[in-house]
């Protein structure tokens, strides 16, 4: 009787503790219809023992959705959902619905997935792991964070062949940032820079297996971090504090690759449910300057402690002060291998200096020779000698850095001033004999200045009093060409023009007709306006006025306007060349390549202009080749600018208007949604493109792949076949990638997905790396 009471005993006792186990993990179980808010408790659920919670947290002006580790002084964010998105606003809700899907609902749209599972959610559950799952109808689990880690390895998690960890912008900021960590299938375990190629030279460091089996990346419960081929372990460390946690306290372990794109372990220790403390157990690697990419293009890495910064190689600025991380750019924005520009350098020298690039050459040769080498090549950035190496580099310049172990010495073109000229550009070095020449002749010269001055001041007085006395003539209150836009009659333009006689061309505003001042002898272009909206003569002056006061150099200029009653014109600087139109489409021999990609970098910069640089933001809304005309140094201008507020609010949607701007219209403007600066960024991609391939947006006579221009471009990239593009020509294939690759980014049908025009001159030039372009289906 006594062994059956035992026996009855210790299975009422296990029923028992099942009972209560089984009651305390169904408190953590999240049913179906369980909602969070960002700002409304409850905002988040907690793991059974509250170390982990999964829900909303704050990010940046907004709300993230993740699962953190609950730490003093703060939370430690160890995985984000869909953490490209942007943050959404408090109003928004977690929801675990009724019918089986976990999103966020907002007050506008659908909603946005956190889980992209086949089958039905019935339930989900944040475990003490840092997990959290998704169970399926049999109570299996059917979708975990374990399997899709963001930066960071916890305990029990691993990283497989086809998963990577990418680093956080910040620690604020948990959207991707600029490293990663990808366990390779040829065994190795290596960390790249985000924007690098992922090949050998690029890496900055590794674990090299010698086995080449499909590996994982695994982190245990202990603080053991190792690697595995599917037959043995190979650990790279594991935590210093591995012995027996102290009784009732509890050590998480986390591997993250931090901002900084270094490797690391963290161990840490809850003494009760809020008190923690945080170690760092193992680095990857000390020195922040040995990661290649912590300074961006143009700059180094100096370190002191190990902690690296961030500085400008001589003769360069930085893109943003504030952000760093960008790198630097030129301080000139000239094209110094235009052959009708003279550019004067000074040679800078930098020693223990070192980056990582390909240079364009190798040859040996003393010091001056290699500077004077560099000086003579328009495409030679810097130098990096080393012995008697002369190794020469074109920018921009990437992985750069500084310290005391370094060797070489490296020599900046430093960029000094420019100046109009048709022959070879003009050097100039840091010698004191120059110097002492250049003062002499400057002593010399004031002399003969002061004479010069005093004799032309007496004929510049009576040449300005002559001009005043034939303005007030005139009658024209004002308005000089030389310093303000010019009132004509309707009778000058027309006198002008000869009656309105060649006209040399037609467009959405109506025709242009060439034209001769009277007494100048200047040509001019005179638009006559056509189907403008009808507004008094004060507020189309004023229209003017603001167009007037645009000034760039690739810009048309605009040098007066006519109104009288319903007759508008205006009256332009003319171009001898034509439109970018005549010269790709039309000419019998097409711009070389070079030429080419200086149209399309001035294009950029004038849309640049007028988007963020003049006194009031300028939407075009027309931008074709037919409204780019060339000059003579051809230099790209472009025109009809600010004309849009003209048009009637329903002209840029009739049917007409569609078909006027043929292919280069943005897709926002037939969905009838609110039109910004993105419109004029899809219109450029297009231009970019044509400019590449010589050829119109839609062409009839070809294979009809090839109808198209964007997605006969888009296939020929995605297929690795760029050189179908381009006739047999001198084409430099790396700015050819570079310009498909920004044109395809700007004529994306979804406009946040356009870069804005800063980022685009930023890319052409090559000062900033061109992000990877979506694939297959992702791509417009």
């Amino acid at each position: 009787m006594d062994s059956l009471t035992s026996v009855h005993l210790f299975f009422s006792f296990s029923l028992l503790v099942g009972i209560a186990v089984a009651q305390q993990n169904q408190s953590h179980i999240i049913s179906l219809g369980s909602k969070l808010s960002p700002t409304k408790p409850p905002n988040s659920w907690p793991s059974p023992s509250g170390h982990f919670e999964f829900g909303f947290y704050q990010q940046i002006n907004g709300f993230a959705v993740g699962i953190w580790l609950v730490s003093q002084p703060e939370n430690i964010v160890v995985w984000t959902a869909n953490r490209d998105d942007s943050p959404v606003s408090a109003n928004s809700t977690l929801e675990l619905t009724k019918d089986g899907r976990l999103l966020i609902r907002n007050e506008q749209g659908p909603g946005r997935l956190i889980a992209d599972v086949s089958d039905a959610i019935h339930a989900a559950s944040m475990l003490d792991s840092g997990n959290f799952v998704l169970y399926g109808s049999n109570s299996s689990i059917i979708w975990q964070s374990f399997d899709f880690p963001t930066d960071t390895l916890l305990g029990g998690q691993n990283l497989y062949a086809h998963n990577r960890l990418v680093s956080s912008v910040s620690r604020s900021d948990h959207s991707s940032g600029r490293f990663f960590l990808r366990c390779q299938s040829d065994g190795n375990l290596v960390a790249y820079p985000v924007n690098s190629s992922g090949d050998s030279d690029d890496a900055y460091w590794n674990v090299l297996l010698s086995n080449n089996f499909a590996v994982q990346l695994s982190l245990d419960y202990e603080g053991r971090l190792y690697m595995k081929d599917g037959i043995s372990n190979y650990t790279i460390s594991k935590s210093v504090n591995s012995s027996a946690p102290a009784e009732k306290e509890v050590v998480i372990y986390r591997a993250t690759i931090d901002a900084d794109g270094i490797f690391r372990l963290y161990s840490h220790h809850f003494e009760n449910s809020t008190a923690s403390t945080m170690s760092t157990e193992w680095v990857a690697m000390e020195d922040q300057c040995d990661v290649k990419g912590f300074c961006n293009f143009n700059s180094y890495c100096s370190s002191s402690d190990s902690k690296g910064d961030c500085y400008c190689y001589p003769g360069f600025v930085w893109i943003n002060q504030s952000e760093k991380f960008l790198g630097c750019t030129l301080n000139c924005t000239e094209d110094v291998c235009r052959k009708d520009l003279k550019i004067y350098y000074n040679i800078t020298a930098m020693d223990k200096t070192w980056w990582g690039d390909f240079p364009l050459s190798v040859v040996p040769m003393t010091r001056e020779d290699c500077t004077r080498s560099c000086q003579e090549d328009c495409n030679c950035g810097a130098v990096l000698y080393a012995g008697e190496n002369c190794e020469k580099y074109k920018l921009p310049l990437r992985y750069g850095k500084r310290n005391r172990n370094i060797s070489t010495v490296a020599f900046f073109k430093v960029i000094v001033g420019s100046s109009a000229s048709h022959g070879d550009p003009e050097i100039v070095t840091e010698v004191k004999e120059s110097l002492m020449v250049v003062l002499a002749i400057s002593l010399g010269s004031i002399t003969c200045v002061c004479f010069a001055f005093a004799v032309s001041s007496f004929f510049i007085y009576r040449n300005q009093v002559h001009c005043y006395r034939k303005i007030s003539e005139n009658g024209n209150l004002g308005l000089s060409e030389e310093f303000a836009l010019r009132s004509f009659s309707y009778s000058e333009l027309e006198k002008a023009t000869n009656g309105f006689q060649e006209e040399l061309g037609r467009g959405s505003y109506g025709a242009v007709y060439r034209g001769t001042l009277q007494g100048v002898g200047k040509n001019i272009a005179v638009k006559r306006l056509e189907r403008v909206v009808e507004e008094g003569e004060r507020e189309f002056r004023a229209e003017m006025t603001a167009i007037g006061r645009t000034h760039h150099r690739n810009l048309i200029q605009l040098l007066g306007f006519c109104v009288e009653g319903c007759r508008k014109l205006l009256a332009y600087e003319y171009m001898n060349n034509g439109s970018l139109a005549d010269v790709l489409f039309k000419a019998e021999v097409r711009p070389v390549w070079r030429e080419r990609f200086r149209i399309a970098l001035d294009v950029a910069r004038g849309i640049l202009y007028l988007h963020e640089e003049c006194e009031v933001q300028i939407l075009h809304c027309n931008i074709k080749p037919q409204n780019i005309l060339i000059d003579d140094s051809w230099t790209a201008k472009i025109s009809d600018f600010g004309l849009a507020k003209l048009l009637p609010p329903s002209q840029a949607s009739t049917d007409e208007g569609v078909s006027e701007i043929g292919g280069y219209l943005a897709p926002e403007w037939q969905r009838k949604t609110v039109i910004s600066v993105k419109a004029d960024i899809y219109s450029f991609g297009v231009v970019l493109l044509e400019i590449i391939c010589c050829r119109s947006n839609i062409k009839i006579d070809v294979p009809p792949d090839e109808i198209i221009l964007s997605g006969w471009v888009q296939s020929c990239f995605v297929a690795g076949e760029l050189d179908k593009l381009v006739e047999d020509e001198d084409v430099d294939f790396v700015t050819l990638e570079r310009m498909v690759k920004v044109g395809l980014w700007c004529t994306q049908d979804d406009p946040s997905l356009r870069p804005c025009m800063k980022d685009v001159v930023l890319m052409l030039e090559g000062t900033m790396e061109v992000p990877v372009l979506p694939v297959g289906e992702e791509l417009d």
